[in-house]
């Protein structure tokens, strides 16, 4: 069976690769095998030089990738050109810290000498999403082939071309065959590969159902698994806020990437003091954000990924407006080709309804009006996820006091949440568990070793 991408402003197939067989994916784990026996013996010299000559190439193809991405899952091109700089970006990160990171730590102990080390488990398989189709795979693999381990990619379906260029910039470094593939496959053939003896751990970005699927393969195995799911993240606005500041924070984290981001905010959670005023400063740059062509640099938002993320997004709007919801702006479907959203904004939004509890995949803002901080938090805790979450307070004791309140594997203070290479990323309840990125990203795929001298 053929992968088919699909141009999501204009429908049509782009691109269909042929998947895998399954002999065909045997031989790959093997070159990967025997891959990481000789790559965990090369020296932190001489991997850093293969990662910046890999940043050096994703910069160098910047605009190509970002044309790419524009085509297969719509991503507007100036974001898809800053996704290859933060590529780039976390690849020098690695290439300059990673040594540092996993430097063996001396404890005094009842032994003449004890030591802990940080040694490479082996083929780490990554099931990566559409959404972010380059940052996803080289936030894991930048770290992962720093440590000594090495990667085989299980890409979503529908961004094969993305997933093959990512495995050609690794060749064009100068990475050893075998240290980083690309496996055209579906999702029914994960299992086969988690259970495969010579694949040592697992990690996952995308759905809480892909993510419970593959924790319980991985845990029949006994093997490490890191799940990076969904979010509905709070942007919490207190009456002591930089309003103007807020808004615009609130529409560049509700639209980034289409609203296509598990860490984008999706609850707008006001109180009620400044709520009238938010919400005319909101609609108003809602409504001046320009949707089409993501190849076009004028635009702010593409489109949807594809039918089914589009009329999921339709029925969730429409069921909320069936339990009180009021549209605020948009709410509908632009033209007949392509799966464009008109940016949405949703206020009267109360438990209950999907714009409450579910994660809106898309260009739609939920907006809920509180009395005070405290039931802002409250609200803020009302959900399965626990991703990220952002606070606007000109307070700053104020906003230390409430952080430790608010559940969420990140907080951010006048800020919108994003993820940074120096900071360790990840959440809480269903939105996952692992850390990615920083120190603790790159010592999640180590075999942490106790070594103990009479």
């Amino acid at each position: 069976m053929a992968l088919k991408s699909i141009n999501p402003t204009t429908g049509e197939i782009i691109a269909e690769i042929p998947e895998l067989t399954d002999e065909q994916i045997i031989v790959k784990i093997t070159a990967a095998q025997t891959a990481f026996l000789s790559w965990r013996q090369t020296s932190f010299s001489q991997r850093t030089k293969r990662l910046n000559a890999l940043a050096g190439i994703l910069r160098n193809q910047s605009e190509a990738i970002a044309a790419t991405m524009a085509e297969e899952m719509g991503k507007p091109i100036k974001e898809g050109m800053a996704e290859i700089e933060k590529c780039a970006w976390t690849c020098e990160y690695y290439a300059v810290n990673a040594q540092n990171f996993l430097i063996p730590e001396k404890v005094e102990t009842d032994a003449s000498q004890s030591f802990i080390s940080y040694e490479p488990l082996g083929i780490v398989l990554a099931v990566m999403p559409w959404n972010f189709p380059f940052w996803q795979v080289i936030r894991f693999a930048a770290p992962a082939v720093m440590a000594g381990n090495v990667g085989v990619l299980k890409h979503a379906s529908n961004v094969q071309l993305s997933a093959q260029k990512i495995e050609t910039a690794f060749r064009q470094a100068g990475f050893p065959d075998g240290v980083f593939q690309n496996l055209p496959i579906s999702s029914n053939k994960v299992e086969m590969i988690i259970r495969d003896s010579r694949i040592k751990a697992v990690t996952l970005t995308g759905s809480e159902q892909a993510g419970a699927q593959v924790a319980k393969i991985a845990g029949e195995e006994i093997k490490k698994s890191v799940l990076e799911l969904g979010g509905s993240d709070p942007f919490i606005i207190l009456e002591d806020a930089d309003l103007e500041e807020a808004v615009n924070a609130a529409v560049t984290s509700r639209n980034i990437n289409n609203g296509q981001s598990c860490i984008a905010a999706k609850r707008f959670i006001v109180v009620a003091s400044l709520a009238d005023e938010f919400k005319t400063k909101f609609k108003k740059k809602f409504k001046a954000l320009k949707t089409g062509n993501p190849l076009d640099e004028s635009n702010n938002i593409g489109p949807i990924i594809n039918q089914q993320g589009l009329n999921t997004l339709l029925k969730q709007i429409e069921e909320s407006i069936a339990n009180g919801a009021t549209i605020l702006t948009g709410g509908g479907q632009i033209g007949d080709r392509g799966y464009f959203l008109e940016p949405t904004i949703l206020t009267d939004v109360k438990p209950g309804m999907p714009a409450y509890h579910q994660e809106l995949f898309g260009p739609v803002a939920s907006v809920i009006i509180v009395k005070d901080e405290n039931e802002a938090i409250q609200v803020a805790n009302d959900t399965d996820f626990g991703l990220g979450a952002s606070l606007w307070t000109k307070d700053l004791k104020r906003a230390k006091r409430l952080v430790p309140k608010i559940t969420a594997g990140a907080v951010f203070i006048n800020g919108l949440v994003k993820s940074d290479p120096r900071l360790p990323f990840g959440g809480i309840n269903k939105s996952g568990y692992g850390r990615e990125l920083s120190s603790f990203g790159i010592k999640e795929f180590v075999n942490i070793k106790t070594v103990w001298l009479k």
